[in-house]
């Protein structure tokens, strides 16, 4: 069974539960007349939406996507307290973090069970480290999830276990909760989209962060048009990936802050942007640098390589 949280829990929290069981529910965070708001913003996007072309995605799914772009309600979601919070606090080893895709996903009535999978291998099957988070994602169910009609199955504590794993739906525990909780989890946390076995469609509302280091899911600078973003507020700006993804990575041409493409008059020119890498410096070894030397490193090194 999955831990469940009340909504006024803190990101401290959310953040532990992840670490300890790779998801946890917190619930009715969202107000019922928010997600009316926001589906009724989304109904034409999500009408157009075709069916997935494979398995994976859901051939009876429907995943409409550019969520900022199309709904001014989806701001709301994106910029959650608790949700910015519990990113912040799981991504906290690195510089910053960003937003890494937004989308509905609308499983439909006889839909199989999803392969059960973990979302980090979107980053071309790369072995993280275990331990070592690079997403915090949500689901906001935007209809009740029972086991019935499609919850998300996850195989609590299985982010600390090995990657390349293959899991049957038998080996995973639904997230069955109220309309308007949030499902908090990993990207390293085995998990996919249940069987809808009821006659109705299933909505849920996916939004999830990254590191800044790594590429985007959801490309926000070509879904989300110019003249949108620009009247975003200067945090949204940054989150949807106008500024530096970590020291020297990311800048504008002369170094410009990419915060400047919205803001002409905003933002720190340099390699650092607005990312203050003093104190990550401050934890290097120059004794042990010079300890080993420049001609020693490359000889012990090449001792340490097995013979041939």
């Amino acid at each position: 069974m999955l831990t469940h949280l009340p909504p006024d829990t803190t990101a401290a929290d959310v953040a532990d539960a992840i670490r300890r069981d790779g998801a946890v529910i917190v619930d009715r965070l969202a107000a019922t007349d928010l997600l009316d708001t926001f589906f009724a913003e989304m109904a034409p996007w999500v009408e157009a939406t075709p069916t997935g072309p494979d398995d994976f995605s859901g051939r009876l799914t429907r995943r409409t996507g550019g969520l900022l772009a199309r709904s001014a309600t989806a701001r709301q979601l994106v910029t959650h307290p608790l949700a910015l919070g519990a990113a912040a606090e799981l991504l906290s080893h690195v510089a910053s973090y960003q937003l890494h895709l937004t989308q509905i996903i609308e499983i439909g009535p006889g839909s199989p069970a999803q392969p059960i999978h973990r979302d980090q291998w979107a980053f071309d099957f790369f072995p993280f480290p275990t331990g070592y988070d690079v997403q915090c994602n949500t689901i906001w169910a935007g209809d009740d999830f029972t086991e019935e009609n499609g919850a998300t199955r996850l195989v609590p504590g299985s982010h600390l276990l090995e990657d390349g794993l293959q899991f049957g739906t038998d080996d995973s525990v639904p997230a069955e909760m109220e309309r308007g909780s949030v499902l908090f989890y990993n990207g390293a946390v085995y998990h996919g989209g249940g069987e809808n076995r009821s006659d109705a469609r299933r909505r849920g509302i996916n939004i999830t962060y990254n590191v800044s280091w790594l590429r985007q899911e959801e490309n926000q600078y070509l879904t989300i048009p110019h003249e949108v973003a620009v009247g975003f507020d200067e945090d949204l700006q940054r989150l949807i990936g106008y500024r530096q993804g970590a020291y020297a990575l990311g800048y504008v041409d002369d170094l410009r802050d990419p915060i400047t493409v919205l803001r002409p008059d905003a933002g720190t020119a340099g390699f650092g942007g607005d990312i203050d890498v003093a104190e990550r410096v401050a934890t290097m070894r120059p004794d042990r640098a010079r300890a080993i030397g420049p001609h020693d490193g490359t000889a012990q090194i090449a001792r340490s390589r097995p013979s041939q």
